[in-house]
């Protein structure tokens, strides 16, 4: 028995607050920022939703931000397309990559039009490669109020309404801080909630838990690369800070002081990997000059706040470090896009930023910022753009459409169970964040781990909520477990090495497999190569 926020006999009059628009986008992140300003610009009603505050919340906010942005010289584009293809296995496609370092180059200059503060170099020529979060995000909730966006803050989507057709319709959700309902009618709706990095603790990342993929699959979109998702951030053991680019400049030891061979390398983070499973090791910044430290401190003020907390030196004193898992926020798959409009493979429904495959520039590869800004203020930039002009032909009258929400994991009543939500997200991130699981991966162990995750989907399927106040970290907690089956299904059909994903049984790239996978389901996850509908629709038949 389903005990969803919305069904066929709920009423509007049911919510706390109901709300009609065109297009709804889901995160407040720069991809749901830069998509609900376009939807705006295009002259469709738009409201946004966050889980927390717009402009505060999320990984691009908590940091600066290094950013995709080449100028239209042909070599210069030509160079910055080919540094990366071998490093995320050959799956990128440079028509994307061109469109994306278009889109780019337009939007970073627009931003210097609203007002941004770009620095200047010594010839006083802007430098536009760098954002910082707290600034970016600040004018993008400025620039979507002024463009006529409702923006609620603080009120996550719980479940996607679709009407008769399967067409996406709106969204349900409530308010973390007063807990009443809330339900937005729509023509389209734009995930744009991130990735997930299963509350790691990892910098800005704990709003990020995989939601979008959960409610996008349970709609009926697919996903695509997750396999590419076991990516790791350097970070002081005593800290949340994520930030690696200073680590260009560290020294890594044992305890002892004896420095680690080859953990400052280019495969640096698999060597520091290796030692964690046996011992700690230790960080030095003590290759910058004193200038740099001086500009370190100037352009990333924030990474050296736990070391004055404690009352560390990093350029001069060691300190203890660790890997937090990042997972899909820093790796590259994600809900898989149909086109240039960013639209899934349900109508109404579009996915931006890191909520979307970026295989499409990054292949197997990418890392914070850079690819992954350009990617979320491009995709962004699209998703509200089409998504606006698909609402706008529905006309008026798709408002009233009959609808219901999709999606009953958390709200099943009549089961005698109670979901402990803590035990099942305790349980998910001892199957993930343990590198002799997902860092250094073998058919064994993901066997292993997806048996135990299939357990926990079916526990968590069957049960419902503790109570109304439980129900956000119980669908978190759902989507959790999701992400986790998707990525390991996936990882255990990839039998190479590619990209950031590393098969120890299989530890050499297959030029057979130079394809994407596509991945999706609930209580039965299958995953096949790209263009296989109709072995994908055989494996939905049977079972």
């Amino acid at each position: 028995m389903s005990n969803n926020l919305y069904s066929r006999n709920s009423s509007d009059n049911d919510f706390d607050q109901t709300l009609l628009g065109d297009v709804l986008v889901i995160g407040g992140g720069p991809a749901g920022t830069w998509a609900a300003w376009s939807a705006a610009s295009a002259g469709a009603r738009v409201v946004l939703v966050d889980k927390g505050y717009c402009g505060t919340s999320g990984c691009a906010a908590a940091s600066g931000n290094g950013v995709w942005y080449i100028p239209p010289d042909p070599d210069s584009r030509e160079t910055a397309m080919a540094s990366r293809e071998a490093l995320g296995g050959f799956l990128s496609s440079r028509d994307w990559m061109q469109r994306v370092l278009d889109q780019t180059f337009a939007n970073v200059n627009l931003l210097a039009e609203w007002g941004y503060p770009f620095p200047v170099d010594d010839e006083g020529r802007p430098y536009r490669r760098s954002l910082q979060g707290p600034e970016y995000m600040r004018l993008m909730r400025k620039q979507i109020k002024r463009a006529g966006v409702k923006i609620l803050d603080h009120s996550p989507a719980l479940q996607l309404l679709v009407d008769a057709e399967g067409a996406v319709a709106g969204a349900t959700g409530v308010n973390r801080q007063t807990g009443t309902k809330w339900v937005v009618r729509s023509h389209t709706v734009i995930i744009a909630t991130g990735g997930c990095a299963f509350l790691s603790k990892a910098l800005g990342c704990n709003v990020l838990t995989g939601d979008g993929y959960l409610m996008a699959v349970e709609a009926g979109a697919e996903l695509s690369g997750m396999e590419f998702s076991n990516a790791y951030g350097i970070a002081p053991a005593f800290s949340s800070v994520t930030k690696t680019l200073f680590y260009n400049w560290a020294t890594f030891t044992y305890e002892d002081g004896t420095p680690i061979p080859n953990a400052g390398s280019q495969r640096g983070r698999s060597v520091i990997a290796q030692t964690l499973l046996t011992q700690p090791v230790y960080a030095i910044i003590d290759k910058a000059t004193e200038e740099m430290r001086v500009n370190m401190r100037l352009a990333q003020p924030n990474f050296f706040l736990p070391f004055d907390r404690a009352g560390i030196d990093p350029f001069t004193q060691r300190f203890p470090v660790t890997l937090r898992l990042e997972g899909t926020v820093r790796g590259t798959g994600g809900i898989q896009i149909n086109d240039y409009t960013c639209a899934t493979s349900v109508p109404g429904l579009y996915a931006a930023g890191d909520a979307a495959t970026r295989e499409l520039i990054c292949g197997g590869f990418t890392g914070g910022g850079s690819h992954n800004a350009a990617w979320a203020l491009s995709s962004g930039y699209w998703a509200g753009q089409y998504a606006a002009t698909y609402s706008l032909d529905l006309g008026k009258q798709a408002n009233q459409r009959q609808v219901e929400a999709v999606g009953g994991v958390g709200f099943t009543s009549g089961s005698q169970r109670q979901i402990n939500s803590a035990e099942v997200i305790q349980a998910t991130q001892a199957e993930v964040f343990p590198y002799d699981r997902n860092y250094f991966r073998t058919q064994e162990g993901l066997t292993a781990s997806l048996q135990r995750l299939n357990s926990l989907w079916r526990e968590i399927r069957t049960s419902q909520a503790a109570d109304n106040h439980n129900i956000l970290r119980t669908r978190e907690a759902a989507a959790m477990v999701a992400t986790a089956r998707w990525m390991y299904s996936s990882a255990l059909e990839r039998k190479e090495t590619r990209g950031m994903h590393r098969h120890l049984d299989y530890p050499e790239l297959d030029q057979k497999q130079q394809h994407h996978l596509i991945s999706g389901g609930l209580d039965q996850v299958w995953v096949i190569p790209e263009g296989l509908k109709s072995e994908k629709e055989l494996a939905i038949a049977s079972s």
